[in-house]
């Protein structure tokens, strides 16, 4: 199912997710956090391990925790989601920030949840930039990990993908047409079927309050 697309001059970004649960399954563990912060916006994806209502319990368990903590240093946020999913399945997470004072996103992810972010100019080297995810599982074993910081600018469009959307959209463009329509059409076309799916699109405006 989709949502409606956000576009709010205050958060820097105008963003839309589609997800689905697995064939068979009545709720999904694939969910997502949109938060603001002080100079822009938090987005997230969020996997439960495993499928069915003990998933989706662990992944809004870390949906709520990003969310409160949005402000914080992404680390600091991986660690407060790590001690709240203690108890339950555990989860896989992807985090990006975008900073609109510094015109920066800072991104980092702990499990299998893609990030790519395209770049809008058509000269930028390279098109498109994958972040880099370390292996481990949010409530069980964590990571020593890092952030990244990357330089961003109006019309930059990232893409956060669990692991029920197949690879192909990667070939794709981002720019034209609206976030909610890319994300429907992502999911239409890479839903992979045999496991929960969830795609969140993020483009930056470069606007903040």
């Amino acid at each position: 199912m989709g949502m409606p697309a956000v576009i709010d001059s205050t958060l820097a970004v105008e963003w839309g997710v589609a997800a689905r649960a697995m064939d068979g399954q009545a709720v999904s563990g694939d969910i997502h956090a949109v938060a603001p912060t002080a100079n822009g916006i938090l987005v997230a994806a969020v996997d439960g391990l495993g499928h069915g209502s003990e998933a989706a319990a662990a992944a809004e368990t870390a949906a709520e925790t990003l969310t409160t903590y949005a402000d914080e240093p992404l680390p600091d946020i991986v660690l407060r989601c790590h001690e709240a999913l203690r108890r339950t399945r555990g989860a896989v997470i992807s985090i990006a920030t975008f900073d609109a004072s510094r015109g920066t996103m800072t991104w980092i992810g702990i499990g299998n949840i893609d990030g790519t972010l395209f770049r809008a100019s058509p000269v930028a080297r390279p098109n498109r930039e994958t972040l880099l995810l370390r292996g481990g599982v949010v409530g069980y074993s964590l990571p020593h990990s890092r952030a990244a910081t990357l330089p961003i600018a109006p019309g930059d469009t990232l893409v956060l993908a669990t692991d029920g959307i197949d690879s192909g959209f990667r070939h794709g463009s981002m720019q034209g047409g609206s976030v909610q329509g890319l994300a429907n059409d992502i999911l239409l076309g890479h839903r992979r079927g045999t496991d929960d799916a969830l795609v969140l699109i993020a483009r930056y405006t470069g606007i903040s309050r």
